[in-house]
Parts: C-alpha cells; structure tokens; sequence
C-alpha cells in the first residue's frame, strides 16, 4: 500500500525548489568528481559541520546556495584568501566544473557540497556560524502555479537568518524581475533583517559579486539584474 500525502515525514511532503537536470558529465568533470571530490567535498550525512575543523582555522564564512558551475564562487575564494568558502550546488557537472577550478587555481578555502541546501542549512551548519550568504540567479519558476518552488519563502529566510551571525549578510541577485519585486517585498518583511539599500530598494550594484558567464550573456541580451543585500540585525536571535 502506497503512503498517503499526510502519512508521509515532513521532510518528504516539503516542495523543493529545483528539479535535478544530470546534464552531460565531461570527461574533466567526471574525474573532478572520483579524484578531487574525496579532498575538497563534504561527505552526505545529518552530523553538523565543525567549520573551524573543516577549514583548519577561523576566519569569516561564506556560503553560496546554488553555486552553478562555481565560475563566481572561485573567482570570491582566489581574492579572498582570508576568508573560507562553502558552496551547495545539486547539479554534478556543476560540482565537477568548481571542483577543477579548486584544482587550477590552488584553492585551499573552499568546500563543496552536492545536496539539498535546505537540508544543509537545517541539520550541518550550526546557528550563528555564517557572515555571509549569497543566492545568486535562483531558478524563477516563472509559471504563476510554480511560484510555490522558489526557494525564496519565509521559511527559508528564517531559516537563514538562525544561520548568519548578527551583522552577517544575505546578498542575493536574480535577471527576473517578477522574482526580484517579490524577494524585495518578502525580505523587507522579513523580521530580523534590515534592507542595506533602504525599504523597498535594490542594491545599487553587485558590489563584491563577480559577474557570471550567464549574466553578461543575459546583459547582451538585454535583460536586467537586480541585486538585494539585507543585514541581519545585531540584536536578532538565532530563532
């Protein structure tokens, strides 16, 4: 007998914000994946990530959600030797792509997972642990029925914010701009989060993120991208 809906575990009932599209693995990404996945990725499992151990020191903390093929997220890592880099992508030929710009570029401070951000964000990264989070061109479901699936929910952004120290950062960026006017309207509501541009506007520009491969294509095209950045208020809590 199949479970019914209400039968089965939150975890499974909840609507996940991406659709696994394997795509073609390169020969370069197949490998990346068996050689240097074992040295720079994160095993699966629920145990919370010691950062400090993973990393080998302490330092300021960034994790991108839905890195693509990493492009950007090598490009914050080799300038900011200083500071560590986590970055979540489910889309393994993405993975195998950030993990041979690691290996070009002789990165130390960056680690890789390929899994569920959600999950991540609810069972390995501890409270309090990040300064920043950066959500970068997120799929748009664009379809008025599918707008469910966009990862940008209430729940997601306070689930965020229990991970973000106070004063951290959630700097994200979309080319759609339906999805832009809803991330401004549901983040300027966000309890705990103060808008860095001023209620109800757009950051100015990308500030520290690297324009992507995708971006400038869309910008030749035409299209806009528009760019938020909120503070987590010092004196907001880890929920």
């Amino acid at each position: 007998m199949n479970p019914t809906r209400d039968s089965l575990p939150a975890r499974a009932r909840r609507v996940r914000s991406f659709v696994r599209r394997e795509g073609r693995l390169t020969r370069s990404q197949a490998r990346a994946l068996e050689t240097l996945l074992p040295r720079w990725g994160l095993a699966d499992g629920d145990a919370p990530l010691d950062l400090d151990a993973l990393f080998g020191r302490s330092a300021p903390r960034t994790l991108e959600i839905g890195f693509g093929n990493g492009e950007s997220l090598a490009r914050m890592a080799a300038a900011s030797p200083d500071q560590d880099f986590l970055g979540i992508e489910v889309h393994r030929p993405g993975v195998g792509h950030l993990l041979l710009e690691i290996e070009r570029l002789g990165l130390g401070n960056v680690r890789v997972l390929c899994a569920d951000a959600v999950e991540v964000l609810e069972k390995r990264i501890q409270d309090e642990t990040l300064d920043w989070v950066l959500l970068f061109f997120p799929d748009p479901w664009p379809k008025k029925r599918h707008h469910k699936r966009r990862i940008l929910q209430p729940a997601f952004i306070d689930l965020v914010g229990r991970k973000l120290r106070p004063g951290g950062r959630f700097h994200m960026a979309t080319d759609w701009e339906d999805y832009a006017r809803q991330m401004l309207e549901t983040m300027d509501a966000a309890p705990g989060f103060r808008n860095t541009a001023g209620r109800g506007r757009f950051a100015p520009g990308p500030g520290d993120r690297p324009e992507t491969k995708f971006e400038r294509r869309g910008r030749r095209l035409g299209h806009g991208v528009w760019d938020l950045v909120y503070e987590k208020a010092p004196g907001a809590g880890s929920g």
